[in-house]
C-alpha cells in the first residue's frame, strides 16, 4: 500500500507543476508584448514630437512640421522594429544556449516555451511607434497659426505622455502618480532642447 500511495502522490503533484510552468509562459509572453507596446508608443510620442516643435521653431508653414513628423514616424519605426528584432533575437539565442546546457529534457522544453518571438516583438514595437507618433502629426493639421499649433501639439502630447506613464506603472506594479509625473517632466524638457535648440534658426517668411 505504501508504494501505491507515494506514487498516487507524484501524480497529483505533476499537474501543479505543469499549471506553474504555463502560467509563467504566459505572463513573461505578456510581459514582452507590453513592454515592447508601451515602450514604442512613448518614443514615438516623443521624438516626433520634438522633432516637429524644433521644425515649427524654423519654419511656420503646417506641411513642414506635418511631414516631418511623418517622415520621423516612418523612420522611427523601423528603427525601433530593426533594434527590437536584434535586441530579442539575441536574446533568444542566449536564452537557448543556456537552455541547451540544462540537464534533462524537461528543462529544455520549459526554455524554449520562455522564449520570446523576434518577430512579434519587432512589429509590435513598430505597430506602438506609429500609433504614438499619430498622436502629434493629428494635432497638428486641426491648427493653421503657427503659435496655435506649437501649444496643441505641447497639451495634446503632455495628456498622452501622462497616460502612457500611468498605465505603464498600473501594469508593472509601480505607483501611478509618481511615473506619470516623471514621464512628463521628461518630455517636457525633450521637447524644450529641441524647441530652444533650433529656434535661432528661425527664418522670417
Amino acid at each position: 500500500m505504501a508504494p501505491q500511495t507515494l506514487q498516487s502522490r507524484h501524480e497529483h503533484k505533476l499537474p501543479v507543476v505543469d499549471d506553474d510552468t504555463d502560467q509563467r509562459t504566459e505572463r513573461v509572453q505578456r510581459a514582452q508584448w507590453l513592454r515592447a507596446a508601451i515602450l514604442g508608443a512613448n518614443d514615438g510620442l516623443l521624438s516626433t514630437t520634438s522633432l516637429m516643435l524644433g521644425i515649427g521653431a524654423i519654419r511656420h508653414d503646417r506641411w513642414s512640421m506635418v511631414l516631418s513628423g511623418l517622415a520621423g514616424a516612418l523612420a522611427g519605426a523601423c528603427s525601433m522594429a530593426v533594434g527590437e528584432f536584434v535586441s530579442v533575437s539575441m536574446q533568444r539565442d542566449i536564452e537557448e544556449a543556456t537552455a541547451n546546457t540544462m540537464k534533462g529534457e524537461e528543462n529544455n522544453i520549459i526554455g524554449k516555451e520562455t522564449l520570446p518571438s523576434p518577430y512579434k516583438a519587432a512589429a509590435a514595437s513598430a505597430l506602438a511607434f506609429l500609433c504614438g507618433s499619430f498622436v502629434p502629426i493629428a494635432s497638428a493639421m486641426f491648427a493653421a497659426h503657427n503659435t496655435v499649433r506649437t501649444v496643441v501639439i505641447v497639451v495634446v502630447a503632455s495628456l498622452a505622455l501622462a497616460l502612457f506613464g500611468g498605465v505603464g506603472a498600473q501594469l508593472g506594479g509601480a505607483p501611478i502618480r509618481v511615473s506619470a509625473v516623471r514621464v512628463l517632466v521628461g518630455g517636457w524638457i525633450a521637447m524644450a532642447i529641441t524647441y530652444g535648440l533650433l529656434k535661432p534658426f528661425e527664418k522670417e517668411e
